[in-house]
């Protein structure tokens, strides 16, 4: 086998040919470093990469414990790559800012411990955002992660190098988080998986704030649903440091069967959520076309909208966001001289949230208990509702953000993502799946949600679908024969 066949290899089968010593933890190792010298120079998806001959030895080591018959877990000799906005000791968390610690994370995020546990080797991080703000991967630090299908445009955020590592064979799965979008958007972006559990699913580690931090979690991304699912199995559970963790104990990586029957299954399509959410014709037309996987599935499609008002939704999600982002980032911002140094979205951020008082935080909040309760009618009706991923598809890589969408001029830098926020305020479990690829040849994803806590069924219909959708086997050009395009 090439090593360019090895990498093409779901993590699935990697982790049984690794288990059944049919594959080696240095070969897989071998080949990973081999595929980051050739393209990560390129594409910009991995930063803080440690020494190659350190991580050849973990492999050893990890072969070693195999011949002893030690297996740690479904990702043993895994290359893992953290996202770095998420801690793993010995390397700097930069969060993408020039303000961040220079120093070595003492311990690793809990997400990050569980992946170690289960037999990963961390051999860097992975590219995001300054502060993971904004949907689109590039900091002063490192610089702009490019998209796989064309390296002249954005590779989505904030879990973008994430996601063209994944895309480009750099890695088997990919950890990353999601606030608004950022699990779902890059995978959208670069025609890979990524799932946003429900709110508690992935315990995050403990930080300052144990309770009012309900937007953002973290979770899995992969290149099939399968292994996502797998991946989730290790990241979640519950742990007594985090109140909000879930206490429903999921299956054991290798143990899991997401195999169902779907025919039957009431899909609600959501379309652009609301009539006046502008969205690029071309992601409608594209995401239409994608529903016709369901129904050769044998689900049954309905049009539906989701009945709350759009500004209580989106108000809602500028003052909560508001008041986490300017409360972790206030102190920051407090000594004028790291203004320069601040990306002025997160800057923005922090003004805003000088102005909120209670009785608007506690308006926003009974706005967003409206927006659950309007998914909770729709799912009286329906066993999973679907929506487009992004409104845009992959834009130039040298924006700073889309300024329109469909003609629409966007009032914030981050109002071209509105149509992941409800899902979000929601607490949904949320996955994105491959819609296929738009006039430009550039990659989109439907975002497949269901009832909260439902994350396994929802994991269920997302790896039927896509086995039966036709992108799924697609890879970007770069590792494509030119013959074959």
């Amino acid at each position: 086998m090439t090593a360019s066949d090895l990498l093409g290899l779901d993590a699935t089968t990697l982790s049984r040919r690794i288990a059944d010593r049919s594959l080696s933890c240095r070969e897989l190792m071998q080949a990973t470093l081999a595929r980051v010298d050739a393209l990560n120079p390129r594409f910009n998806a991995l930063v803080s990469l440690r020494d190659a001959d350190t991580l050849l030895a973990e492999a050893d080591a990890r072969d070693a414990q195999l011949a002893r018959g030690e297996r740690l877990g479904w990702m043993h000799g895994f290359p893992l790559a953290v996202k770095d906005l998420s801690h793993a000791a010995g390397l700097p968390t930069s969060m993408g800012s020039p303000l961040a610690p220079k120093s070595p994370a003492r311990h690793d995020s809990l997400h990050v411990a569980r992946a170690r546990a289960a037999g990963a080797i961390v051999i860097g991080k992975s590219n995001t955002p300054e502060f993971g703000l904004g949907s689109h991967t590039y900091n002063t630090v490192f610089g702009t992660t490019r998209n796989t299908w064309d390296d002249r445009k954005s590779a989505g955020g904030s879990s973008g190098g994430a996601a063209v590592a994944l895309a480009l064979g750099m890695l088997p799965v990919a950890d990353g988080s999601d606030m608004m979008g950022s699990l779902r958007n890059p995978a959208a972006f670069n025609n890979v998986i990524g799932f946003r559990p429900s709110r508690g699913r992935v315990p995050g580690s403990p930080d300052e704030d144990l309770f009012f931090q309900q937007l953002g979690t973290e979770g899995p991304m992969a290149r099939t649903v399968e292994d996502a699912a797998r991946l989730l199995c290790v990241q979640a559970g519950v742990d007594a440091r985090v109140p909000l963790s879930l206490p429903q104990a999921l299956p054991d990586a290798d143990a899991l069967d997401l195999r169902t029957e779907v025919k039957g299954k009431r899909i609600g399509w959501l379309g652009s959520l609301w009539p006046e959410l502008p969205v690029d014709p071309a992601v409608m037309a594209t995401c239409e076309q994608a529903l016709d996987v369901f129904r050769t599935l044998g689900c049954e499609v309905e049009a539906c909208q989701l009945d709350v008002p759009r500004e209580q939704n989106w108000q809602a999600w500028l003052r909560l966001r508001q008041l986490l982002v300017g409360g972790k980032l206030g102190a920051l911002a407090a000594d004028p001289r790291n203004h320069a140094r601040i990306k002025p979205e997160a800057l923005w951020e922090i003004e805003q949230a000088r102005h909120l008082d209670a009785a608007s935080l506690y308006q926003a909040s009974i706005w967003r208990s409206n927006v659950y309760r309007a998914f909770v009618r729709l799912f009286e009706r329906f066993d999973a509702v679907v929506a487009p991923t992004a409104q845009v598809f992959p834009f130039d890589a040298d924006l700073h953000w889309p300024d329109e969408v469909a003609g629409v001029k966007s009032q914030t830098y981050h109002h071209w993502m509105e149509i992941v926020t409800p899902f979000t305020l929601a607490g949904l479990p949320t996955l994105n799946v491959r819609a296929g690829f738009g006039p430009q040849g550039l990659p989109m994803g439907l975002q497949l949600a269901g009832p909260v806590n439902a994350d396994l069924a929802v994991l269920q219909l997302g790896h039927a679908y896509d086995q039966a959708c036709p992108w799924s086997a697609l890879q970007p050009p770069v590792l494509t024969p030119r013959e074959a395009r």
